[in-house]
């Protein structure tokens, strides 16, 4: 059954230390599926991203599975080898280490890809430049998504995509996305009609602050975290609607109305 998951979550317990920061989060993922994260902050969701790459630093219980296979145990490079990449939220300055280096020891796609997408994400200029160093919160994403583009990972885990990114550039960063997300064939900068995939075979989970990447990248799913928990799952865009007209008081306010319910029905 877990075969028809890309990602399957099961009471998923994470803590730093002393402190419980996930409380028993169960979520799944089909194949070909893009699903999104929302909720206030110091909810969880960074910790979630993290915890199911397999960073240190986290105490972790319960069950992750990525294709049918258990990985809870795994470390960050085995999950990465399996087909999991990531996009962190604010990621680490490397001194040292030029962005064209670092990409090609993960690149899986070769040739001449990497001048191919660099010129497409305005970024031929960044690739002999130290990783990071420099550079604006834009040019931070748009290398975050170079670098996952060549690493051509199944499923994608993205943090904030959106953050940082000016208007101007918020497009740019959609329609690379949905290339990542293998919805279209190619990034198409001349506007005309793209090549779409008829069926989508790469899955994602993104979290999201200000849903501005929904205007752009195709979501099936929606969540709220809260507290360490998955507060409600539906439409994600219905969701963006009643965050953005009641702030997530409302959504607090269900997920307590639920709590107490649940607690009634055990006693």
């Amino acid at each position: 059954m877990l075969d028809e998951f890309q990602l399957a979550v099961k009471d998923l317990h994470v803590s730093i230390g002393k402190k419980e920061i996930l409380k028993g989060v169960n979520l799944q993922i089909k194949k070909g599926e893009v699903h999104a994260i929302f909720g206030p902050n110091g909810s969880g969701k960074t910790t979630l991203l993290n915890a199911l790459m397999g960073f240190e630093g986290y105490t972790v219980k319960g069950e992750i599975f990525f294709d049918g296979k258990d990985i809870s145990h795994l470390p960050i490079n085995e999950r990465a080898r399996l087909g999991i990449g990531i996009s962190f939220q604010r990621p680490p300055v490397i001194r040292g280490v030029k962005l064209q280096r670092l990409i090609e020891t993960s690149a899986k796609k070769n040739g001449n890809a990497l001048e191919k997408y660099a010129k497409g994400l305005n970024l031929v200029d960044f690739l002999e430049r130290e990783v990071n160093v420099g550079f604006s919160g834009g040019e931070i994403k748009r290398a975050e998504l170079l670098q996952l583009i060549l690493q051509d990972p199944d499923l994608v885990l993205l943090d904030e995509p959106e953050s940082g990114v000016d208007l101007e550039n918020i497009a740019l960063i959609g329609e690379y996305t949905n290339y990542l997300l293998g919805k279209i064939r190619e990034p198409n900068q001349d506007k005309t009609m793209k090549e779409l995939h008829r069926e989508r075979k790469k899955s994602g989970l993104i979290i999201t602050h200000t849903g501005y990447i929904l205007d752009y990248v195709d979501v099936d799913v929606g969540y709220i975290l809260m507290q360490g928990q998955i507060a409600c799952k539906a439409n994600p865009r219905d969701m963006l609607h009643t965050i953005r007209e009641c702030g997530f008081g409302e959504c607090f306010r269900c997920f307590r109305e639920e709590e107490t319910s649940v607690k009634r029905k055990k006693g």
